[in-house]
């Protein structure tokens, strides 16, 4: 049998139907060159003419000039009608899509219920919706509906409507797990025995994870003998979403051996997981198998001393086959073994045996015993480092800063931020207004140092969170301050905590812009007045 699984993706059909999904036309377009470069070999692009959005897809999409197959959706034509009468069918044909997902009713209780309709009607829907998308010249993929439930109910009018698809000659046969309640024993047991009833038919599974199970299921069916898989990308779909292709793809190529996308191409999921939930605007789960922040996240002491001597103690693949990379965590559970590895990864000479390494750990578990989490806080985190093994010297120095927030009747809240500095030797005094306190200390910051770092003007403050940690204190309650930051190449999280939010966001503030600052002159960036940063004093070696 095949070792070759065909990747069918549906994210920007059946992804959209999730919660929270939208995609504009042209987000749609930049995700299907995502998954062509990715190499799925189908791309589900919508339904046409059921909105100006996938009109609009199915027009532009031609001009790609995409590898995979761009696939168009659609039911089978109304009962007690002809096919070449339909609508829905016509639309697909004139997509220009070189594929068609066809569903249909496989489950008697649908047949009944939902189309009102008879038994032997709703086959002759099938049989008659199919034959004429290949009189047209279209590769026909025929999703049933509800399959397994049918199966279960009824496995008899099931299998008959597999035949009659198959009869009419659909390329692909696809058992659908709609409702996502059938468990991975029953997937494996009733696609083994379809296998050998339909020993001609190429099938496929498409499953749903209201039980969790839709990449446990996908790989039953598989094992049985299925040959296209459908999902989308990070699980995105309706309810609990759709089985996810981040994980079946991984788990099909490096545990089980079928070729999906190739070895080439693996290392790109994780990147395309991000890139999709980027555009999708919808947070990853950090622990998403295979492409998630956590995914090869360790925080233990002993598991990082492990992995430090073989990384397979802890970690059951090489990260960088997904695109995935290791990370350790620094915490109050960390070990000597963490903190190592984080000074190794940002270029630190940090000894083991030196008591300095104590040092570092019990300021971390300190800081972290007052509310600081470092885990969602490298940029600080790295700070702290140099600072404690003397690497470096502060670029500014903080003196004091003032704030005036004034709230008038019938007007917006005004906030005016004045900020002291010394810089390089120089007494600095700058005031800027914003549209919040923080907005405000951001921008008389800003003000006050781009005088001598002018690069600062190419970072900006992408994220902000507040977290209270001690609730019964209520309006007087500590917080933590999150802030994320970026520029034209990377990102970097700084951390705050004080019982006060302005005072807790300053201190992010002020590491996310001496992070921006060390990283330019670590990398030898140009400065205003020319000398470097070694012989104006601002590191020290």
């Amino acid at each position: 049998m095949s070792k070759s699984i065909s990747i069918f993706d549906t994210t920007l059909r059946d992804g959209t139907q999730g919660e929270g999904v939208s995609l504009s036309a042209d987000d749609k377009l930049k995700i299907a060159k995502k998954l062509d470069d990715l190499g799925v070999q189908y791309i589900e692009g919508g339904i046409p003419g059921s909105n100006s959005k996938d009109i609009e897809f199915f027009k532009r999409v031609q001009q790609l000039g995409l590898s995979a197959k761009i696939t168009a959706f659609g039911s089978t034509r109304r009962k007690d009608s002809q096919a070449d009468q339909d609508a829905n069918l016509k639309r697909m044909i004139e997509s220009g899509a070189q594929a068609a997902t066809l569903v249909g009713k496989s489950w008697d209780f649908h047949v009944h219920t939902a189309l009102q309709t008879t038994l032997e009607e709703n086959l002759a829907m099938i049989y008659d919706s199919i034959a004429y998308l290949k009189q047209q010249g279209l590769e026909v993929i025929f999703d049933a509906e509800h399959f397994f439930d049918g199966y279960k109910n009824n496995p008899e009018y099931a299998v008959s409507v597999l035949k009659k698809a198959h009869e009419a000659g659909a390329d692909w046969l696809v058992m659908c797990d709609t409702n996502g309640g059938t468990l991975p024993h029953e997937i494996s047991g009733i696609v083994t025995t379809l296998r050998t009833g339909l020993p001609q038919a190429n099938l496929g599974i498409h499953t749903h994870n209201d039980c969790e199970l839709a990449v446990a299921n996908t790989l039953s069916a598989v094992q049985a003998g299925a040959r296209q898989v459908q999902g989308t990308i990070n699980g995105y779909g309706e309810r609990c979403g759709n089985a996810n292709l981040c994980s079946i793809i991984p788990n099909l190529q490096l545990k089980l051996g079928y070729e999906c996308i190739g070895e080439e191409r693996l290392n790109q999921l994780t990147n395309t997981a991000r890139y999709v939930s980027e555009i999708a605007n919808v947070n990853m789960p950090v622990n998403q198998p295979y492409v998630g922040n956590a995914a090869f996240a360790h925080k233990g002491g002993i598991h990082v001393s492990a992995i430090l001597r073989d990384s397979r103690t802890y970690e059951h693949i090489v990260p960088e086959w997904v695109g995935n990379k290791q990370r350790v965590l620094v915490s109050d559970l960390a070990g000597q073994s963490n903190i190592v590895s984080k000074a190794h990864d940002m270029g630190l000479d940090f000894d083991s045996t030196n008591e300095s390494s104590r040092k570092v750990i019990d300021k971390i578990k300190d800081l972290e015993h007052q509310g600081y989490t470092f885990e969602a806080a490298d940029a600080s985190l790295e700070l702290l480092l140099r600072e404690t093994g003397e690497e470096m010297k502060e670029l500014f120095t903080f003196e004091s800063f003032k704030m005036l927030v004034e709230k008038t009747s019938g007007r917006p809240v005004v906030c005016e931020a004045f900020v002291k500095l010394n810089v390089a030797g120089n007494n600095v005094y700058t005031a800027a207004e914003g549209n919040g306190p923080v907005n405000a200390l951001d921008n008389a910051l800003r003000k006050a140092l781009v005088q001598y770092f002018p690069t600062i003007k190419e970072m900006h403050l992408s994220d902000y969170k507040v977290r209270v940690l001690d609730e019964k204190n209520a309006t007087a309650a500590k917080v933590r301050v999150l802030i994320e930051s970026r520029d034209i190449n990377n990102s970097w999280n700084t951390v705050g905590v004080s019982e006060n939010v302005i005072e807790a966001s300053w201190e992010a503030l002020v590491d996310s812009m001496r992070y921006a600052l060390l990283g330019q002159i670590l990398n030898n960036e140009r400065d205003l007045d020319g000398p470097s940063a070694e012989q104006r004093g601002l590191v020290n070696h």
